[in-house]
């Protein structure tokens, strides 16, 4: 047994498919099945350590991007579309999997085309409340469409759409109930804030932490993840903010959260500030109240979708980038801090909201594709 995956280079796109592997791994040892040889078929690794940790094949296949406005770029990667279509199916060719399954994004277009050319079906899943492009030009070729949010399903064939929410891994899935403050160096006293700004669009909300920085550390401890790109830049500015701070122990600053130190940083924090991509999910696993920011101008205004369905379940509140500053997000932050049961409630509507099993409904039909495929 063989199956391929792909997706496009950001984490919204990789870390879903290692829960889904994972899981795979699990119902075949359940099921007595034949250990299935698994690959990652994508533009780049992302992260070739946990790609190992999980005995999952890379294979470079290369992709471009079209974007929605005018750029010299976009004839280049055209061809590289081109060139990464003849790639994938040569290598798709040489392995001849049982089953593709895409998380979309540029990077798996060719693998889909690929797939599609050799008669390999394909299952796909979409994050978001609204599909990007290649999610949408691959559901027509796709067996089954699995989705996170209702309102995606409008933009598919209903009939082979199945609502399983979005994976997690097990890894993070469960914030670390003791040892969080320990680990960080925190006071347990002190309310703790965790930023996740990533590497994608985080300038505005870095910029508004900065600029209200001391003043927030009068009061909370910050865990503030930015992103390899940003890391040097960030702590260049806090260095600065804070040099004649009495506070500045109460500030940890991380280009990447492991996961040992994702788990401790959600079981410590009590308000998590994030984008409104797939991280949407891990908050609401970890049960945890937010604030979340959607980035302006995406593919299908997608994020301020995704931001919108969470806030109608009552689990987070929502603060659009041009309504953004430093002095209304950290008024946010105080009103939620002096209302400790609107916390409890957003809790609450956060467990609500997650839908704990996605990886396991996405394996079953993934593995019972093979199996049909096989026969």
């Amino acid at each position: 047994m063989k199956i391929v995956f792909t997706g496009g280079g950001t984490g919204g796109h990789f870390y879903p498919i290692i829960a889904v592997a994972q899981e795979i791994r699990q119902l075949v040892r359940d099921e007595k099945l034949i250990d299935p040889t698994l690959y990652f078929l994508a533009p780049d690794p992302y992260n070739r350590g946990i790609l190992y940790d999980n005995a999952i094949i890379y294979r470079k296949v290369m992709s471009g991007k079209q974007r929605t406005y005018s750029s010299f770029l976009n004839l280049i990667d055209k061809f590289k579309l081109v060139l990464g279509g003849v790639q994938a199916v040569w290598t798709v060719f040489w392995i001849y999997p049982d089953v593709i399954f895409s998380k979309g994004g540029w990077g798996s277009v060719p693998v889909v085309f690929a797939g599609k050319l050799l008669g390999i079906p394909i299952v796909i899943h979409e994050s978001d409340s609204a599909p990007g492009r290649a999610n949408q030009w691959a559901s027509k070729y796709a067996k089954k469409i699995a989705i996170s949010y209702p309102d995606a399903a409008d933009y598919f064939d209903k009939s082979k759409v199945a609502l399983t929410g979005n994976p997690v891994r097990n890894e993070i899935e469960q914030p670390a109930v003791e040892g969080g403050h320990e680990y960080l160096g925190f006071e347990k006293t002190i309310p703790t804030l965790l930023i996740l700004g990533g590497s994608q669009g985080a300038r505005f909300i870095n910029d508004a932490i900065i600029d209200v920085l001391p003043q927030l550390l009068e009061r909370y401890q910050v865990i503030h993840q930015v992103g390899k790109a940003n890391i040097q830049e960030v702590k260049d500015l806090t260095d600065a903010v804070l040099l004649n701070s009495d506070n500045k122990d109460r500030y940890k600053l991380f280009d990447y959260l492991n996961d040992l130190g994702m788990k401790m940083a959600a079981g410590a924090s009590q308000l998590v500030i994030s984008r409104a991509g797939s991280t949407i999910f891990e908050i609401a696993a970890w049960n945890k109240p937010s604030i979340i920011i959607p980035i302006t101008d995406t593919n299908n205004d997608h994020q301020r979708k995704n931001a919108y369905n969470y806030l109608r379940s009552g689990a987070c509140i929502v603060i659009e980038e041009n309504n953004l500053t430093p002095e209304i997000l950290e008024s946010e932050i105080d009103r939620l801090f002096d209302d400790f049961t609107k916390l409890e409630e957003m809790s609450q509507s956060a467990k609500g909201f997650y839908k704990k099993g996605a990886d396991k409904l996405i394996a079953k039909e993934i593995i019972s594709t093979l199996i049909k495929h096989e026969s």
